[in-house]
């Protein structure tokens, strides 16, 4: 298997996240166990399997989102930047989250301006010179390839925007608070095939930048925009992973059955 279940080095630059024998639950329900992986550095991490095999769960562990519910238990070690984060944050993880940006599945602009998605968290984070929200939100918005055709509205409401168009402002808005991790949870589901062309595209290019963990149904996708492939699988009712590695490695010559047999869509 193309598993390594050892954390490396918390000083290797090579490694945005280094997460060793995850478990989460919710009260006794347990949802992942003894997951062990590597997240490269800028580079995309595609996180696939069923439905119900723990890979939202898995992201909501890499930037303590898991704090929002009083009934999840999180043991083992996620280290982001040398830190185990569950150890040695404060609770409400505000700096991590600036680090450890998050996308959802369906997009969720805020009911204001274009503008003002994008401001309104610079601001509560001490960014409020017009000049550098202004400087912001252009660099943000040609990030994702969104500034040209929004550039004459601004001050409209993000809910006139297009689905496609939405979730590029999301990332932008994620993009704005300068993260070193994207996680995206399925980012592509509610979009058509051209407002996914677009976000595929976008994501080959901030990879250059960023460090990207993606989960994702779509598995030719997934096979389109990954460096690295994981595989999540339900055993038991617990989600483990079962294989991971280098996409090309792990689509054309798996070395689990259950990987081989998922792949051909047998299960």
């Amino acid at each position: 298997m193309k598993i390594n279940n050892s954390c490396v080095s918390p000083n290797d630059a090579n490694v945005s996240l280094c997460i060793e024998n995850l478990c989460l639950s919710y009260k006794s329900k347990v949802v992942l166990e003894d997951v062990s992986l590597n997240i490269r550095t800028q580079a995309i991490t595609a996180i696939i399997g069923p439905s119900g095999s723990g890979k939202s769960s898995f992201l909501c562990c890499l930037n303590r989102m898991t704090d929002l519910n009083e009934c999840c238990d999180v043991n083992g070690v996620v280290r982001f930047d040398g830190v185990d984060i569950y150890k040695n944050l404060e609770p409400n993880s505000i700096k991590l989250r600036l680090k450890v940006g998050m996308v959802f599945q369906k997009p969720n602009p805020f009911p204001f301006s274009i503008r003002k998605n994008i401001t309104l968290a610079l601001g509560h984070h001490g960014v409020t010179r017009k000049d550098e929200l202004a400087h912001r939100v252009e660099t943000v918005l040609k990030q994702v390839n969104l500034f040209d055709e929004v550039k004459d509205r601004l001050d409209q409401s993000a809910l006139s925007l297009s689905g496609g168009q939405q979730q590029r402002l999301c990332i932008a808005r994620a993009l704005a608070l300068e993260p070193t991790v994207l996680l995206m949870d399925e980012p592509c589901s509610s979009l058509d095939p051209i407002s996914t062309k677009h976000i595929e595209e976008l994501l080959h290019e901030l990879k250059e930048h960023y460090t990207i963990v993606i989960v994702t149904h779509d598995l030719p996708q997934a096979r389109r925009i990954a460096d690295h492939v994981a595989l999540f699988w339900s055993i038991n009712g617990k989600g483990k992973l079962i294989e991971y590695g280098l996409a090309n490695d792990l689509f054309d010559q798996p070395d689990h059955e259950l990987t081989s047999r998922y792949l051909a869509g047998q299960i």
